[in-house]
């Protein structure tokens, strides 16, 4: 994301549209690059103008991830791609235990896409970034003909140092843990769905999207190593990440279905849509694993940050062979909480 002076007319930001010269390399692509993005970004980092960051960093081990995002629509009830790949991307340096330092984001964009509409996604990708405390230090943008794309696609990086003596894997689920939820699940596939399907509701479900990363702070506070792994159950919700922690650690996993809290208005949008909550995707939770006797209390420290404050303890790790998830059910019964076996709800992140 190197910066120019490139000098001349300004971006039209109103009424203007993205054109193939802004992703050329010349003044036009400059103006671009300077009047949104470094608008919208702006640190110190971006300010020297390179081609890429180079900071200090504090001594341990370090976390990186790399994540891409194509959520369909790009702007849906509270939030949009811009803020989603901000926090998204700091879940997963997260789920580590980590402390984000920065980030790098590529953007896509497509010929002839609205210059206010990518406005907004900087500005709110500015704004999350800047609410996180993780900057976003370099990144690159590229223009595609029309009909090669779909709007706007953001890839993004980030980089993160975990505390001394953590190292929490999803392989380390021992018979005996405790699994624990943060909050109410199935508030951000919902609602994409809503407003790809344009459905109404009595109250508005929201998207959950946030950043964990302070949350994660806290209970690594509390309960350090006595915590096994954390995972956020994005796509393929609590259901998908469950099944994948079953099979790395070789173990199995019960939940009862009365304890995992599920909002009423995304309950009975999923029944109106023909959804299992279980399945929908999530952005702003997050499942931990933990020995028994830390569960008491890091589920009280989870509960005391509000994005911990419908924390539940949903269930426990036992010993299977075959690696089964099973939940006991709200009528007392028993079923297998399967992986899904195609893609229930596309383009959700």
């Amino acid at each position: 994301m190197n910066k120019h002076e490139p000098g001349g007319r300004k971006l039209d930001l109103r009424n203007g549209r993205v054109e193939l010269s802004h992703g050329s390399g010349g003044r036009a692509m400059a103006r671009l690059i300077g009047e949104i993005f470094y608008a919208a970004f702006d640190n110190e980092w971006l300010a020297a103008g390179n081609d890429q960051a180079a900071f200090d960093i504090p001594a341990g081990r370090m976390a990186m991830t790399t994540d891409g995002y194509v959520v369909s629509p790009l702007f849906f009830p509270g939030g949009d791609i811009g803020k989603l790949a901000v926090h998204g991307t700091i879940n997963d340096i997260a789920m580590a235990g980590a402390r984000p330092l920065h980030m790098s984001a590529s953007f896509i964009v497509e010929e002839g896409f609205p210059l206010a509409e990518l406005k907004l996604i900087a500005e709110s990708m500015g704004e999350a970034s800047r609410a996180a405390g993780v900057a976003i230090v370099t990144g690159d943008t590229k223009v595609v003909e029309r009909g090669k794309a779909d709007g706007v696609f953001i890839s993004t990086s980030c980089v993160g140092i975990i505390p001394a003596g953590l190292a929490l894997s999803g392989d380390k689920a021992r018979p005996g843990d405790v699994v624990l939820l943060s909050g109410s699940i199935g508030d951000h596939g919902v609602a994409v769905m809503s407003k790809r399907e344009n459905l109404s509701f009595d109250t508005e479900v929201l998207s959950d999207t946030a950043a964990l990363h302070e949350l994660v702070a806290a209970m690594v506070e509390t309960a350090g190593d006595a915590i096994r792994l954390m995972r956020d159950p994005t796509r393929g919700g609590v259901a998908a990440t469950l099944n994948e922690i079953a099979h790395q650690s070789r173990v199995g996993v019960r939940i009862d279905e009365k304890a995992i809290p599920v909002a009423p208005q995304v309950a009975a949008a999923c029944e109106l849509l023909g959804l299992d909550p279980l399945h929908v995707a999530n952005e702003g939770k997050l499942l931990a694993v933990v020995t028994c006797e830390a569960a008491d209390a890091l589920l009280a420290a989870m509960r005391a940050h509000p994005l911990g404050a419908q924390a539940a303890r949903i269930g426990e790790i036992v010993a299977d062979e075959h690696c089964f998830v099973q939940m006991t059910t709200a009528f007392g019964g028993g079923r297998i909480i399967d992986w899904l076996s195609g893609e229930q709800l596309p383009r959700i992140c």
